[in-house]
């Protein structure tokens, strides 16, 4: 397990530092000329959560939400100070499962601070445009960059919609080729991943729509509009889980028609064959009695006989099933 990491990023219009401090570094000054940004990757060393808490005087009811990484997300207000849990998602193709992280983020005037399980930066793309000055973002205050960094968790859970998606149009082919039963355990596992997605969206939905209300000092009115503009992408990823859910409720009903076909493909061949032997066996019974008085069992040629006959039945069924298209 790696030793946890403070990265401190502060800027304004024209300024822009970062830094990456070890744990336990007394670096928590703000200034109101900046914001700034302190982002924790790794929550194993209690205590230097601890001392962040008591330096920013964090409530420790919101220290205990993020010390344990399996709360859901959520949005609470603490007098002029914002906190809020969002969990971020990646899709693993190698192991083909979904893996979650929980993200803390706490902010008011000024200053903004992040709290990462994972030592991934899942904050990379929010960094560059930092660093690029690109957009609002380096024009505005800390509830901005809380927007953005929502924003940055929300837009990976399309790009995890689109590895599903991909996954389950190859699934549907591979089951349209060839129903195998390790297809159908797949199917189940991305139900129940599709689930596990559902249950980190809701809540976060709820959560944004309430962080659109707010009307805490630290977040200004122009900060509103995007918010909202948040929400309505979370409303969307939404509607494509359901929509996903439901695809994936036909995947299974697919696997099943494939099975029930091959099974009725099995089936029909079986019975044709039973059809055709049934008067051969009919036949061969009849011959196979012991009766003194059967004179086709003294004809010179009658062995030869009885198997063109049967041959000669064997054939007119197959032509009569291959007109019926039952072959």
């Amino acid at each position: 397990m790696e030793d946890p990491v403070l990265v401190r990023t502060r800027y304004n219009q024209q300024e822009l530092e970062t830094k990456k401090f070890p744990a336990g570094s007394e670096v928590f000054t703000v200034s109101p000329d900046f914001v700034t940004w302190f982002d924790v990757i790794g929550l194993h060393d209690v205590r230097f959560i601890e001392r962040i808490g008591q330096q920013f005087n964090i409530h420790s009811l919101v220290l205990e939400d993020i010390l344990h990484t399996q709360q859901r997300p959520k949005f609470e207000e603490y007098g002029n100070e914002v906190f809020v849990v969002v969990q971020s998602l990646s899709f693993d193709p190698i192991n083909r499962e979904l893996v979650i992280e929980q993200i803390g983020i706490y902010f008011g005037a000024n200053f903004i601070i992040t709290f990462q399980e994972n030592p991934d930066d899942t904050f990379k793309a929010v960094r560059e445009r930092l660093e690029m000055s690109s957009g609002r973002i380096r024009n505005r205050k800390s509830d901005y960059l809380a927007y953005a960094l929502i924003d940055n968790v929300v837009d990976n859970y399309f790009d995890v919609l689109d590895q599903f998606e991909a996954r389950m149009e190859e699934l549907e082919a591979e089951i349209t080729a060839n129903p195998t039963r390790q297809a159908k355990q797949e199917i189940f596992q991305l139900k129940f991943q599709m689930l596990d997605m559902r249950k980190s969206v809701v809540p976060l939905r709820d959560a944004v729509n309430r962080f659109s209300r707010c009307e805490c000092s630290s977040i200004d009115e122009g900060t509103e509009v995007y918010i909202r503009d948040l929400y309505d992408h979370i409303l969307r990823i939404s509607d494509l889980i359901e929509t996903y859910r439901d695809m994936l409720n036909g995947i299974v009903e697919l696997y099943h028609s494939e099975l029930s076909l091959r099974m009725n493909n099995v089936m029909q061949v079986l019975t044709v064959i039973t059809t055709i032997f049934v008067p051969l066996t009919f036949l061969a019974g009849i011959y196979g009695m012991n009766f003194d008085n059967m004179p086709e069992l003294h004809w010179h040629n009658g062995y030869y006989y009885l198997w063109g006959f049967m041959v000669l039945i064997a054939l007119l069924l197959l032509n009569y099933f291959r007109k019926k298209k039952w072959l």
